[in-house]
C-alpha cells in the first residue's frame, strides 16, 4: 500500500509538471500570435525611437477656415489626436510628438522647430481645406514642399501661411515674406530634395488610403510653397483633409466616423511608410558608417572653383565621361528646380560652374566635381551658407550610385 502511494503521489507530482509545461507552451503561444497580428511591432534601430511630430495646423485665436457648423482648427486637433494614439497604442518603437495637444496658438516657425529639435524621423502637418464661393468643391489631397503647379496650389499655400500675419514681428521674423505676394514664392523655385523623395512617398500612401480606406475624392498630391514645410528637417507632408466650406464634406468632418475614418487612413499609410524605412534601414546595416575624416593634403590636386563672385555662362547638362572610370566622382547637389535656370540665374547665387541632371522630373543642379570625396567634403563647408541644405552625390561611369558605397569605395582606393 505505501509503495502505492508512493507511485500515486509521484504520478500527481509529473502530471502538475505536464500541466505546467503545457500552460507556459499556451503562454509563448499567444505572445507569438500577438506578435503576428499586431501591425506596428516595428523594428527599430536599437538605441534611439522613430520619432513622428503630428501637427493640428492653427488653434487658439486662430481658428483657420469657418464653417457653418465647425472650425478647422478643431477638426484639425480631432484628427491629429486619433492619429497619435493609433501609433501610441499599436507601435513599439515609435514616439509621438505634438505640436500642439490643446486649443492653443502655435506660430509657424515654432512647429518646425519642435520637430527640428526633436531630431523627428516624420513631419505630419493636418488641416482642413476651403474655397471661397463655391458649395460643391470636395476631396482630400496631400501636399508636399516644392513649387506650385497652379493657381489653385498656391492659393492653398497663400491661405496656410498667413496665420504669420498674426504672429508679432513676422516680417523680421520670415525675413520679409509676404504670404499674400506672389513675388514672394519665387523662393519655393526651387527645393532641397534630400527629403523630397520620402515626402512624396508618404504622401502617396496617404491618398491611396484616403481614396480606398476611407472613400474619398482623390485629389491627388502636390507642390507648394509652404513655410512650415520649408523649415523642417526632415520629410514632411501637409495633408488638407476635405473642405469646410462644403456642407456635407462639413458635416463628414464634424462626424466621429469622418474623423475616425480620416484618421484610421493616415495611420496605415504611416505604417507603410514606417515598414519600408524598416526595410531600408536594415538593409543598410542600421547605422552609418562615418564619413572619411578631411586630409591635410588631398589624393589629387583639382582647381577648385570659388563659390561667389559672377554666375558662369548658361548651364549645361552633366555630360557622361568618354571612357569608364574606375573611382566614383563625386558632387554637391545644391538645389532642384522644375525647368531648366535661364543663364545668371538668382537661384544660383552666383555659384559657378555648376551642371545639372534630370532625374523624376527634376532638375537636379551640382557644383564642385572630383574622384577625392574630401575635396568635395571641403568645397560643400566653403558653400554651406548659401545652400545649406546642400549635400553630396555620386556617378560611376556616367551613373548615379548610393553615397554610401562610392565613400567605401573612395576609402578602400586610398
Amino acid at each position: 500500500m505505501e509503495a502505492i502511494a508512493k507511485f500515486s503521489q509521484k504520478n500527481s507530482y509529473i502530471c502538475i509538471l505536464i500541466n505546467m509545461i503545457t500552460y507556459r507552451l499556451k503562454i509563448i503561444f499567444l505572445l507569438c500570435s500577438l506578435w503576428l497580428v499586431f501591425p506596428c511591432f516595428c523594428s527599430t534601430a536599437k538605441g534611439k525611437d522613430f520619432v513622428v511630430v503630428i501637427d493640428p495646423g492653427h488653434g487658439g485665436h486662430d481658428p483657420g477656415a469657418v464653417g457653418k457648423r465647425g472650425k478647422e482648427k478643431n477638426i484639425n486637433l480631432n484628427v491629429a489626436l486619433k492619429v497619435g494614439r493609433l501609433i501610441q497604442n499599436n507601435c513599439n518603437g515609435v514616439k509621438v510628438i505634438y505640436t500642439r495637444k490643446t486649443d492653443v496658438f502655435i506660430p509657424l516657425d515654432r512647429r518646425a522647430q519642435i520637430a527640428n529639435n526633436a531630431k523627428a524621423d516624420l513631419f505630419i502637418s493636418i488641416h482642413t481645406n476651403s474655397v471661397a464661393r463655391s458649395k460643391t468643391v470636395r476631396g482630400a489631397e496631400t501636399y508636399t514642399l516644392g513649387l506650385h503647379r497652379t493657381e489653385e496650389n498656391l492659393e492653398v499655400a497663400k491661405k496656410e501661411n498667413s496665420v504669420i500675419l498674426i504672429e508679432e514681428n513676422y516680417e523680421q521674423r520670415y525675413a520679409g515674406f509676404n504670404p499674400n505676394s506672389s513675388e514672394s514664392y519665387i523662393m519655393f523655385e526651387f527645393v532641397q530634395d534630400k527629403n523630397m523623395e520620402k515626402s512624396v512617398k508618404l504622401a502617396t500612401y496617404v491618398q491611396k488610403q484616403f481614396k480606398h480606406t476611407a472613400k474619398r475624392i482623390d485629389k491627388g498630391v502636390h507642390q507648394a510653397g509652404f513655410l512650415v514645410l520649408r523649415a523642417t528637417s526632415m520629410p514632411s507632408v501637409l495633408i488638407e483633409l476635405g473642405y469646410i466650406s462644403t456642407p456635407d464634406e462639413e458635416q463628414y468632418l464634424l462626424s466621429d466616423a469622418g474623423t475616425t475614418a480620416l484618421s484610421n487612413s493616415i495611420y496605415q499609410a504611416f505604417l507603410h511608410y514606417k515598414r519600408e524605412h524598416d526595410t531600408s534601414a536594415r538593409q543598410s546595416g542600421v547605422a552609418q558608417e562615418s564619413l572619411p575624416k578631411p586630409e591635410s593634403k588631398p589624393e589629387e590636386s583639382l582647381e577648385e572653383t570659388p563659390a561667389t563672385g559672377e554666375a558662369g555662362p548658361a548651364t549645361k547638362p552633366a555630360a557622361k565621361p568618354a571612357q569608364a572610370t574606375a573611382k566614383p566622382v563625386f558632387k554637391i547637389q545644391i538645389l532642384t528646380s522644375g525647368k531648366v535656370l535661364p543663364k545668371g540665374s538668382k537661384l544660383l547665387k552666383g555659384v559657378s560652374p555648376v551642371s545639372y541632371y534630370h532625374e523624376k522630373g527634376l532638375y537636379k543642379y551640382t557644383y564642385g566635381e572630383s574622384t577625392d570625396y574630401n575635396k568635395i567634403l571641403r568645397m560643400r563647408r566653403n558653400i554651406a551658407p548659401k545652400f545649406k541644405d546642400a549635400f553630396i552625390i555620386a556617378f560611376k561611369n556616367g551613373e548615379k550610385m548610393n553615397i554610401n558605397e562610392a565613400i567605401k569605395e573612395f576609402k578602400r582606393n586610398r
